[in-house]
């Protein structure tokens, strides 16, 4: 569609063809309004830069593109967090993991590590949450460091940022209270993969090219190197794999071996504790 300057901010909103929250989110977008200036407001008229950038948002989001990445914000557990092509949109499926995790950290001296951070979603919220933790964060990919590094320092997190393939960069002997992970879970081929939002979020951070936990078991398998004693391991993982994920952590030798729903009733979270 094109977007006519001069029309009223009122008269736009009602024309847009998205979901009247898309509507206002990237009319603030273009605009430089706030939801509630959209209101008391309505009647001004667009000039033609803001029709212009409307008009290039809304075609953005009609191809199918993520309202996240055409902001290039989200919030997560309260926080703004930088998005981008880089990396995942967090999800509110995954602060679950992140209840649990501030849930098992200890009183002192309280150690996490996130594995494949992305955006930071989990070290940051956590971080931030509990400022006396030592928080660290690891991922392979490092333009999604990039953006996480941004997010803990816009939202005054102290982390420690490592480029890591898994585990390869901790130092031998180091352990954490609690190792937390939302790794890639999706099996090659899965029609997900093509569908939606997922089509235009980075690939190797979804899928594991494979059988969809072949990552859930190098971490399973890994983590007792880098565990405390009593430590906990928390894995996010897809809709249908709690009870292999389950069984993967007591071969493996975690007790305590359980998994927690999601606000959707999905067993979306799986853990356990070691030694």
């Amino acid at each position: 569609m094109t977007i006519q300057p001069g029309a009223t901010i009122a008269a736009v909103q009602a024309s847009l063809p998205l979901d009247p929250l898309e509507n206002r989110i990237l009319l603030c977008e273009a605009t430089g309004l706030t939801r509630v200036q959209l209101i008391t407001q309505g009647d001004r008229a667009l000039t033609p830069d803001e029709a212009s950038r409307l008009d290039d948002l809304v075609a953005r989001r009609l191809r199918g593109e993520p309202i996240a990445y055409i902001v290039g914000r989200r919030e997560f557990f309260g926080l703004a967090f930088r998005v981008g092509p880089a990396v995942l949109i967090p999800r509110p499926d995954t602060e679950l993991i992140v209840e649990l995790s501030l849930e098992r950290l200890p009183d002192n001296a309280p150690r996490l590590l996130d594995m494949g951070t992305g955006s930071g979603a989990i070290a940051v919220a956590v971080a931030h949450t509990r400022p006396d933790a030592d928080v660290t964060a690891l991922d392979v990919s490092p333009d999604a460091l990039a953006v996480a590094q941004a997010n803990a320092a816009a939202n005054g997190a102290r982390v420690r940022f490592l480029e890591s393939s898994w585990f390869d960069a901790l130092a031998a002997g180091e352990t954490f209270d609690v190792i937390a992970s939302n790794p890639p879970y999706i099996a090659a081929g899965d029609e997900h993969l093509v569908q939606g939002d997922l089509r235009f979020e980075p690939v190797g951070a979804l899928t594991d090219h494979a059988d969809g936990l072949s990552a859930l078991r190098i971490i399973i398998q890994g983590s007792a190197r880098h565990l405390a004693p009593g430590g906990w391991l928390l894995l996010e993982h897809g809709y249908d794999q709690a009870a292999a994920v389950r069984a993967l952590l007591a071969d493996a030798g975690f007790t305590d071996v359980q998994s927690w729903r999601d606000l959707a009733g999905i067993e979306r979270v799986s853990g356990g504790r070691f030694g």
